[in-house]
């Protein structure tokens, strides 16, 4: 992701930036110039990390960079790169200048904060728009908030589906293109295309934390998991390997309904970018990861955010395989940002019906991605499965989601007096013909809606009976089974909550004896 700018010499032009080009009426181009597409005007940088500013310019030329009362320098390289960091700072909520000096040329890049930025992965779910959540109609007039700050990009190919890419897409099928935005303050116009769950989510971590928040969402809508993930990893692994083997349209190792769709926009389609996995795609292997986020690597971020599996989930290979790949993916991020410690949340699938939806391996995916904060510390998972549409992928409930993916980074990463999470079993234990399952955040456990304990199964389909006795759910049996169920059904109607009114988790667990 590169912008070239346009500038006049000795000249300083303020960076207003719509995608990859440069508003019109500014005259000649500076073809040794460069910065990549996330620095813009209204930009959020990270508070207390080292403040990383780089680009491309003409080799041996010095490029200055004031901000904030320091200056900094550094020599174009050789290959045309350069790159300065300036010292960490706190949280700041007044707009600052950042000058930048190439030669005798000057920029400069207006009205930024430092905050905390959080990135937002996944597919249409985390990319669903304000506009078209639920509570968007009472939500509108909240908007106006200028320390909240969205990069909020366009990629190639949005919403065409079912149909072959046109040339003007085709073009975009590379890191330059593929990703096209700026940074914007947020008001009732910008927050309107945002990502509904990411908006929720930094409102939330603002009114609570106070410092400006910096929201960079790069979801693609229909993506799998392995698009945002480094071919580099998927092959040095000797489980995965195989996903990056061949011509990906055509790998039986990756999704069926993600390389069917993908054919339908390629088939036909002229000129398309190629290599030896195949024609470019936002669901081709390791793709987003190579066009989006690898290229933030340099950008201190504070955590990430991740509603992605509906793609993943509709066969029983790509289900078994979620949760380690996944936290691959984790570790891979971690290793890029240098970060060991960084946030990583993620929302589990919620409820759907297996009528009209391809669902019937949506439980164990639920449980699979449960798994997960054992193998992801400094992890959190939001249970949403009491906030499913029956008929629709797309729940519209998402300040629910937002708000509960907060909650784990307000207890996590913020160090907050806050329940995380509804009920998480810890163990299922046979003693006397009964029994007992303990749970994490299981303060106040009660029914959601006053009546019986639902979702509790021996087999994953038969209900049996289940009651709360000493912060426990105590249930009668006559032997050991060897697997306690709760929520496995698609859609389901499991209504155990603990004392916050959040949901408890899915899950499959194995029975031990106490006895």
């Amino acid at each position: 992701m590169k912008r070239r700018m346009k500038v006049k010499t000795k000249l300083k032009i303020a960076l207003t930036v719509i995608g990859l080009f440069i508003l019109s009426g500014i005259p000649t181009l500076s073809a040794q110039f460069k910065l990549p597409s996330i620095f813009t005007d209204n930009m959020v940088l990270q508070r207390n990390k080292p403040i990383h500013i780089w680009g491309w310019g003409k080799p041996k030329k010095i490029v200055e960079i004031t901000f904030d009362g320091e200056t900094k320098t550094d020599v174009v390289k050789s290959d045309a790169s350069w790159s300065i960091y300036l010292n960490p700072r706190k949280a700041n909520t007044t707009g600052h200048l950042l000058k930048i000096r190439h030669g005798e040329e000057q920029f400069s890049l207006e009205n930024i904060l430092i905050g905390d930025i959080w990135l937002c992965l996944g597919q249409s779910n985390m990319e669903w728009p304000l506009q078209k959540e639920m509570h968007y109609a009472g939500e509108v007039d909240k908007t106006d908030q200028r320390w909240l700050r969205f990069f909020n990009p366009t990629y190639a190919g949005k919403g065409v589906y079912n149909e072959t890419f046109g040339d003007t897409i085709v073009r975009r099928l590379n890191a330059d293109g593929f990703y096209q935005g700026q940074w914007e303050i947020s008001n009732p116009k910008t927050a309107m295309g945002m990502s509904a769950v990411g908006y929720y989510f930094g409102q939330a971590i603002l009114n609570t934390i106070r410092v400006p928040v910096g929201l960079v969402n790069l979801a693609i809508g229909g993506a799998p998991l392995e698009t945002f993930i480094s071919t580099e990893s998927l092959y040095q692994s000797n489980t995965y390997r195989d996903k990056v083997s061949n011509n990906w349209l055509y790998n039986d190792h990756l999704p069926i309904w993600v390389r069917k769709r993908g054919t339908q926009n390629l088939a036909g389609a002229k000129s398309v970018p190629t290599d030896s996995l195949g024609p470019n795609h936002a669901y081709k292997p390791g793709f987003a990861y190579k066009v989006g986020v690898k290229p933030l690597f340099q950008l201190p971020i504070k955590g990430i955010i991740w509603y992605q599996g509906e793609s993943n989930a509709q066969e029983p290979e790509r289900v078994n395989e979620y949760a380690d790949l996944q936290a691959l993916l984790a570790d891979d991020y971690r290793i890029g940002w240098k970060d060991a410690k960084m946030p990583f949340y993620w929302v589990q699938l919620s409820s759907i019906d297996t009528v009209n939806y391809d669902a019937q391996l949506w439980p164990q995916f639920r449980n699979e991605q449960r798994k997960l904060l054992s193998l992801i510390s400094h992890g959190g998972m939001a249970v949403t499965s009491d906030i499913g549409a029956k008929n629709d992928v797309h729940p519209t409930n998402k300040k629910a989601v937002g708000e509960r993916l907060a909650r784990w980074a307000l207890f996590n990463t913020y160090k907050r007096d806050i329940v995380p999470s509804g009920p998480l079993v810890k163990k299922v234990e046979f003693n006397r013909n009964r029994l007992m399952v303990t749970f994490e955040y299981g303060e106040g456990l009660a029914s959601k809606d006053g009546s019986e304990l639902r979702g509790f199964s021996l087999d994953g389909r038969n209900p049996i009976r289940a009651e709360i006795q000493d912060g426990k759910v105590i249930i009668p049996v006559q032997d050991r089974p060897e697997y306690l169920y709760y929520g496995w059904q698609a859609w389901t109607h499991a209504n155990l909550v603990n004392s916050e009114q959040l949901p408890a988790s899915t899950f499959r667990m194995p029975v031990t004896s106490n006895q």
